[in-house]
């Protein structure tokens, strides 16, 4: 492919920039194109990996038939099948009708898979003997059905990780990576930055009928240096916010101003203590048992403070001295005032007393091993009794029942604050939370959250 033909792909399908590796993949997409072989797109998330499934349907032999792209991570575990391979009538609870999925409905076009490492094994499966035979069978269903359709796929994590630690099956893995096109990250693409923010900020001063904003050569500097974590999504955001906020500013922006919307990775998060977990876990054994953790320790911590608070007005009245002394059992439990540090042994964490008034892990592994995502365990700061307290396990054991009910209105409270806090992006309140975007959906159905 000479550079004419990928300029005016560029063009057709609104990708800006010059980048050497961008053009690369690129010519890749527009090479596979016309071959029905699966592909495998990876990059980091928002990177613009969907523009790429686009270019590979729209210039392939499939490009009038049917283009669905699904997010794997969107749909719940007990329903991904049904939506993708369809259902019988009655095959399970509120399954009224008969229905097709997306694979019999998209037949002879393409399907993009989005997220694909987020997808349940036993999904995977099927996806599997779609990819090989064509076939697959409806849920609920014996007869096996036919279907000609072409599958991109994409993720943002290492699969051969996850297929490492059995939560992908190698021969899907093999079998999607037929044809790889890696999306360079937003940090590696140069002056494209500059491209893209130019272009971010003159499409929001003609939709709102403002002036477009210009860029000291130094703001210039600090913008390309800037990492982009969150790449082109992250970029776009920066630049309307730079757009409506200093639009009544008539001289060029410098690095200074600039630098008031670019995010510091010094910048602490108020809203959970994290902490990083031995023996190699990473921040995919997220689940909601940590969540539940936080709030019972939360509990014991309020508790505690009850009994002080208790024992410290009895304490100045004769009366109240009795009372104490016929209860002395209970309020002898009462902790000393110091802070609890979380330690870690063949994965039960442990709470000991600090001797420095800091929280940290107990032996902890060296910082290098961590990298830019470092595995975490959910934690606050944590107030108990350091002689009941010693594993994680005795403490639902010692949760009164009548707690229940404030568990769940604490937990409800924690997910209404990260979803106000994400803007109601479900995948970003996932990640403060620290459980996966599934778990968080079925959280919000049981809690009938609005996320209005």
């Amino acid at each position: 492919m000479n550079q004419q033909e990928i300029q005016s792909v560029k063009q057709r399908f609104g990708i800006i920039g010059n980048a050497p590796a961008l053009n690369y993949a690129i010519n890749v997409a527009m090479q596979v194109a016309a071959t029905d072989l699966t592909v495998l797109i990876t990059g980091e998330s928002g990177s613009g990996k969907e523009s790429f499934s686009k270019i590979i349907h729209s210039l392939s032999a499939r490009k009038h038939g049917q283009f669905i792209a699904i997010n794997c991570g969107a749909i719940p575990e007990g329903t991904i099948d049904s939506e993708l391979f369809g259902h019988e009538k009655g095959s399970f609870t509120g399954a009224v009708d008969s229905r097709k999925g997306y694979f019999e409905t998209t037949n002879g076009g393409t399907i993009f898979l989005d997220e694909i490492g987020e997808m349940p094994l036993g999904t995977q499966a099927r996806l599997l003997r779609v990819l090989e035979n064509g076939e697959f069978i409806r849920v609920g269903s014996s007869k096996t059905q036919k279907t000609d359709v072409r599958v991109v796929a994409a993720t943002n994590v290492n699969l051969m990780d996850a297929v490492e630690k059995g939560k992908f099956r190698e021969d899907l893995y093999y079998r999607l990576n037929t044809v790889p096109i890696f999306v360079p990250p937003l940090r590696e693409r140069g002056t494209d930055i500059e491209l893209l923010f130019r272009k971010f900020t003159s499409d929001f001063a003609e939709r709102y009928r403002i002036n477009p904003l210009q860029l000291t050569d130094g703001a210039k500097q600090t913008l390309v240096a800037y990492p982009f974590p969150g790449n082109i999504r992250q970029l776009k955001n920066i630049a309307e916010q730079i757009s409506i906020l200093e639009s009544e500013q008539n001289k060029p922006i410098d690095a200074e101003t600039l630098a008031k919307y670019l995010p510091t990775s010094q910048q602490p998060n108020r809203t959970l203590a994290l902490f990083p977990q031995a023996h190699g876990s990473t921040a995919e054994n997220f689940s909601e048992r940590e969540l539940l953790y936080k709030v019972l320790f939360d509990m014991r911590r309020d508790v505690n403070d009850l009994k002080k608070l208790v024992r410290d007005v009895l304490g100045n009245e004769q009366d109240g001295r009795q009372i104490l002394h016929n209860h002395k059992d209970l309020f002898d439990s009462i902790s000393p005032d110091s802070d609890l540090r979380p330690s870690t042994d063949i994965g039960v964490t442990r709470f000991l007393p600090a001797t420095n008034g800091s929280i940290r892990p107990e032996n902890p592994p060296p910082s290098e091993t961590y990298g830019s995502h470092p595995p975490v365990q959910i934690f606050d700061d944590v107030d108990g009794d350091v002689n009941e307290v010693t594993e994680v396990e005795d403490v639902t054991h010692e949760t009164e029942e009548d707690d229940s009910l404030s568990l769940e209105r604490q937990e409800k409270e924690m997910i209404l604050k990260a979803l106000r806090r994400n803007n109601n992006k479900r995948k970003y309140a996932a990640q403060a939370l620290g459980i996966s975007e599934r778990t968080l959906y079925r959280k919000i159905k049981q809690y009938e959250i609005d996320e209005e």
